[in-house]
């Protein structure tokens, strides 16, 4: 009686499979390349001293001198443009595909009727129906390219809107442009000045026929808790006791839907936020400006609940503002987490679901 284990089967199937290589390599070397190839060409690989026969000879310098014509051109393949056969997974719409983060300089008209040239970064993308395998990302950028000599508005955004959207063949587009808007600020006391940087996003959407114009701000503000301060007073006055209310560096991201109408300018916006949270952090600070700074907080102390009230309010005021979000996050310096608020208007930013991460991009880095 036999008694195979795995161990022994597995040295059998090698020493058989060991055999068929040898008897393999054995009819490889003397078969023609034509007989190779007709069996399986990956034959030619069990001989690796033998020149593959049948694998065409190519050049391997880099021919400078070749120029591609008309023809050429049509011959080049091009499967993100394939047909719905090649679509892998199942078929259906996507809402967004194409390209984030490409970057180019772009002129922006200001307030005062400037004119800055900043350093932007483009997202751009369209819908995509069920039955097309992709789009050529490339004509985004092209597109874009087409206005980015202009100086910018929410007319020229359009307008490269609407190329891209021809050009592919989409039924919903969208560009959103990011970049770091600079604005001179005097200090509270000493009269110096400096530049304090806005994080700035334009976005154009158009879906289902209808556009929706948003301009995104990130403001950022000291808090101060208003309870921590008030027991800090309290132990001044019953206990003589030298306390401190905590404060910390907040960041509230304000997006708001642009009417049509009188111009909205950035400006605008960052004074309304100014406005509604006076507490903005300092660029040039001497002595008497921190000490301004500080009774500039302890007048205006806020839980991060008022933060979104009082900038919604502010917005409210305004009537070149359609819908708007608020997102606010006062990052504690008592707690070793933060405090959130998100308050929205109207239905462009009202959902159920928010993104995991959000609040971690709300971190202002210095």
């Amino acid at each position: 009686m036999n008694v195979h284990t795995a161990e022994i089967d597995a040295l059998t199937r090698r020493k058989e499979a060991e055999e068929a290589l040898a008897r393999l390599r054995d009819w490889a070397a003397g078969a023609t390349p034509e007989e190779i190839a007709d069996l399986d060409p990956a034959v030619a690989r069990l001989l690796p001293d033998t020149a593959l026969a049948n694998y065409p000879a190519l050049r391997r310098e880099y021919p400078e001198e070749f120029e591609v014509d008309g023809d050429y051109k049509d011959s080049l393949p091009d499967l993100q443009n394939g047909p719905a056969s090649l679509i892998r997974g199942v078929k259906r719409v996507i809402q967004h595909v194409g390209i984030s983060n490409f970057r180019l300089p772009i002129s922006f008209h200001t307030r005062d009727d400037g004119d800055l040239t900043l350093e932007t970064s483009v997202t751009g993308t369209v819908s995509l129906e069920a039955e097309k395998k992709g789009i050529n990302m490339s004509r985004i950028m092209r597109s874009f390219y087409r206005h980015a000599e202009k100086t910018f508005s929410f007319e020229v955004i359009e307008a490269a809107l609407e190329d891209y959207k021809s050009d592919l063949e989409s039924f919903d587009a969208r560009i959103q442009m990011r970049f770091s808007y600079p604005m001179k600020l005097a200090s509270l006391r000493s009269g110096l000045e400096g530049f304090q940087y806005y994080d700035i996003a334009l976005e154009l959407i158009e879906t289902a026929g209808t556009r929706k114009k948003i301009i995104h701000l990130d403001y950022v503000y000291s808090s101060t808790c208003p309870c921590s301060l008030e027991l800090s007073e309290h132990a001044r006055q019953f206990r003589g006791q030298l306390a401190t209310p905590h404060s910390q560096r907040s960041v509230a991201r304000i997006s708001v839907v642009a009417r049509e109408g009188d111009c909205l300018w950035f400006e605008d916006l960052i004074d309304m936020a100014r406005k509604a949270i006076p507490t903005e952090t300092q660029v040039m600070v001497k002595r008497e400006d921190e000490q301004a700074f500080a009774e500039l907080n302890a007048a205006n102390p806020i839980f991060v609940e008022d933060a979104t009230r009082l900038f919604a309010q502010a917005l409210e005021d305004d009537p070149r503002v359609g819908d708007f979000r608020i997102v606010a996050s006062h990052q504690e310096s008592l707690h070793s987490h933060d405090a959130v608020s998100i308050l929205t208007e109207g239905g462009t930013f009202a959902c159920e679901s928010i993104d995991p991460k959000l609040f971690n991009t709300l971190y202002h880095v210095g």
